[in-house]
């Protein structure tokens, strides 16, 4: 049994699975674990037009849009993730990228005053949740699954392979993983931690025989301005960038949780952040701003 890998392309990134098997059956199972992430991406992509999302959001200001139970279970876990994190963690706050452009090289930090347009549009409390239905109520709101799709689809992957019967398995959207298994022989996976500030290095190799790794952090999408990062997690609370962290790493039963695991503790900043953590009870690894490495435990055990 050899190790059988697959690249693809989605979710604007480059992908890869990994497979223990025979050729033949990977090949089959990596197809399905692929065409579960497209369906994915394409049922709750905001670039589509065409897209679930898209329907519901062109809809904002009117009536109720048809949701399958597979989007409300998704927008119950938002719910979820709104009320744990204390409002930290809202899944309306799409609508801050209007005035963020992290991809325009000529792009400043926004103004107090073009914050001050779009914050009224935020606001979790405000989606009206039916059965089988959704409803944005103000024109110009939004749903953004950004802080979770990704994640959910590296979940929904893994099941796919576990369903096509493989035993030892890597799903790898971006850098979040979901594992199936150890390697044969009861060996763990290798999974490396990006150096936040050299993307060439890694800080940490992990020995992960199960379970799922995600990261959130500063240096994927950002914009630097007098000597400070402003990054892509933004807080909807206040539509600035989140402080604290360079990165954080979680390691979790499944993607989607530890993915806003990583996501809210950099929402909440390095003192709150690693509360949180500790809160919750899943190994971490994070990198403080200083370039300080905290372990789970909360010790300090090297820098950057």
């Amino acid at each position: 049994m050899t190790l059988q890998r697959f690249t693809f392309r989605a979710m604007a990134a480059e992908n890869e699975i990994q497979i223990h098997a025979e050729a033949r059956s990977a090949d089959a199972a990596a197809r399905a674990a692929v065409e579960e992430v497209k369906r994915i991406e394409a049922k709750y992509s905001r670039y589509r037009h065409d897209s679930l999302l898209s329907r519901i959001n062109a809809r904002a200001g009117a009536g109720p849009t048809d949701i399958d139970e597979e989007t409300q279970q998704l927008l119950a876990f938002a719910d979820a993730c709104y009320r744990q994190s204390g409002g930290c963690f809202d899944a309306t706050s799409g609508v801050l990228r209007r005035v963020w452009r992290f991809n325009d090289g000529a792009a400043g930090i926004p103004a107090d005053e073009a914050l001050a347009a779009v914050l009224p549009l935020i606001g979790w409390q405000r989606v009206v949740l039916g059965e089988g239905t959704v409803r944005l109520p103000l024109r110009g709101m939004e749903l953004d699954f950004g802080g979770f799709g990704k994640e959910y689809a590296v979940d929904r992957a893994a099941l796919r392979l576990r369903d096509c019967g493989v035993e030892s398995g890597m799903v790898n959207l971006a850098g979040d993983l979901a594992i199936l298994g150890p390697q044969p022989g009861g060996v763990p996976w290798r999974v490396g931690i990006r150096h936040p500030r050299n993307p060439d290095a890694i800080i940490a190799s992990l020995p992960i025989y199960s379970g799922a790794i995600a990261t959130s952090g500063d240096y994927e999408r950002f914009i630097e301005a007098g000597g400070v990062r402003h990054c892509h997690v933004l807080d909807p609370r206040t539509g600035r960038s989140a402080r604290g962290f360079q990165s954080v790493t979680v390691h979790a039963s499944s993607c989607v949780v530890a993915g806003t695991a990583s996501t809210i503790a950099m929402l909440k900043g390095a003192a709150e952040g690693r509360a949180w953590l500790e809160s919750l009870g899943l190994p971490y690894l994070c990198v403080l701003e200083d370039g300080g490495i905290v372990n789970a435990m909360g010790e300090k055990v090297g820098a950057i």
